[in-house]
């Protein structure tokens, strides 16, 4: 397997909403463990098929090292009311994270690479992790969860970076 290139924001692929998968083959099993070793190398935690490119709703995540997990074609199932405030970054967007606010508890409906169904129930980071992952595939960015003032801040703060 082998690391590939990471989008970089402000790249407009990021923000087009990913196709389903429909095929369940050794292509889809070859670029889950691609998008496993660029995670890796970044370091990030979770990655979609949108960061590496390719517009399919395919994520990966590693919460603890050894644990991945992937996840085709998820969706939210159900939220709670409850809501927690968590620390967001992304790997297509190094450098910056800011603090927004989540759903505490979510149920994922999603395939497995063999194209099995699959229910997850979902809390804390895991759950913050499926929802920021799920809003990727859906087009959105997550400093579009931010406010404006908020976002501009952050976005002048990853130009700043970028140009050091």
């Amino acid at each position: 397997m082998s690391s590939r290139p990471i989008l970089s924001f402000p790249d407009p692929r990021l923000r087009v909403a990913a196709a389903s998968v429909t095929r369940f083959d050794a292509d889809l099993r070859e670029l889950a463990a691609d998008m496993l070793d660029t995670m890796r190398e970044a370091p990030g935690i979770g990655i979609t098929a949108p960061h590496v490119g390719v517009s399919l709703r395919l994520v990966v995540l590693e919460l603890v090292p050894g644990d991945v997990r992937t996840y085709v074609n998820p969706v939210l199932d159900g939220v709670s009311r409850e809501t927690l405030r968590h620390v967001e970054g992304s790997i297509a967007m190094p450098g910056v994270t800011d603090e927004l606010e989540r759903h505490a508890h979510v149920r994922v409906r999603y395939r497995d690479l063999d194209g099995a169904e699959h229910v997850e129930e979902a809390d804390g980071l895991l759950a913050v992790c499926h929802q920021h992952e799920i809003d990727q595939l859906d087009g959105i960015f997550w400093i579009d969860r931010l406010s404006r003032l908020k976002r501009d801040r952050l976005i002048a703060r990853y130009n700043k970076l970028r140009r050091s």
